[in-house]
């Protein structure tokens, strides 16, 4: 499966049903070789409006449940969310 084929998949929380959106990032092991996390971003309806604001909400990949055609399901019990400044200084690590 390619990157982009993920990036046109809904993410979906089993838990409540809720649509979290589109997977815009993944994280990875290049130690491992593996796909450590999918990145959501999660934005305010006011700051969404004007393309700025939000986190992103990022899914370990041991709660993905299921890799559908349309979808991927998630299960939300440990997650981290993480603010933009934070989101520097992750990727700086």
């Amino acid at each position: 499966m390619k990157i982009s084929d993920f990036q046109t998949k809904d993410v979906i929380n089993i838990v409540d049903g809720k649509k979290l959106g589109q997977i815009s990032d993944l994280e990875l092991d290049l130690r491992q070789g593996r796909i450590d996390s999918i990145v959501v971003p999660q934005f305010t309806k006011f700051l969404g409006m004007f393309g700025g604001g939000g986190t992103e909400v990022v899914i370990p990949w041991r709660n993905i449940v299921k890799i559908g055609a349309d979808v991927v399901l998630v299960r939300m019990d440990d997650t981290k969310q993480l603010r933009p400044e934070e989101e520097d200084l992750h990727a700086r690590s």
